[in-house]
């Protein structure tokens, strides 16, 4: 069983996954509304990454005897000025997660809670590949500015991303 200091936190965190998931999801409907299904493909991926992340926490409070407590999900914001506006919406969040995570490893450390710590060095690594992620897509957004030609590309190329769910090894 998981102190109780360290299952408030992972199911603070749990919430937060959970309205990550929410956040992607508004910005993909609000790409789907500029006519723009590329962006809100690769955010709708970027939707199901957060839940999956969402299910980790739960699972690992499951298996840990914890118990899992689902909280409100705050309504996310619905609009954005411009897509480089919503990028960067992205990067700034992801950053704000990768903070969120690192207060956990450092929670489950000052509790010498070793399998805790074990468990969250997997979401250390995968905060390295969101931000990598996030500030990649941004940079190309940025890149094409307003211009419509450079939009359609983009939106062609994020219209390829697929959602590939972590293993059960993972």
């Amino acid at each position: 069983m998981l102190d109780k200091k360290m299952e408030e936190a992972i199911n603070y965190q749990l919430n937060r996954e959970l309205y990550s998931g929410y956040l992607y999801l508004a910005m993909a409907a609000y790409f789907e509304d500029q006519d723009l299904p590329g962006f809100g493909n690769w955010m709708r991926v970027q939707a199901q990454e957060e839940l999956s992340h969402a299910m980790k926490f739960y699972d690992y409070l499951v298996q840990r005897g914890s118990r899992v407590l689902m909280a409100e999900i705050e309504k996310p914001q619905s609009k954005w000025d411009s897509p480089v506006a919503a990028f960067e919406h992205v990067y700034e969040h992801e950053q704000m997660v990768t903070g969120l995570i690192n207060d956990l490893v450092d929670l489950a450390l000052e509790l010498s809670d070793h399998a805790t710590n074990n468990f969250l060095q997997w979401f250390v690594a995968e905060q390295v590949e969101e931000e990598e992620s996030a500030s990649g897509a941004l940079q190309k957004v940025k890149l094409t500015g307003e211009s419509g030609s450079g939009l359609y590309m983009l939106d062609q190329e994020l219209g390829q991303r697929v959602f590939n769910p972590p293993t059960a090894t993972e």
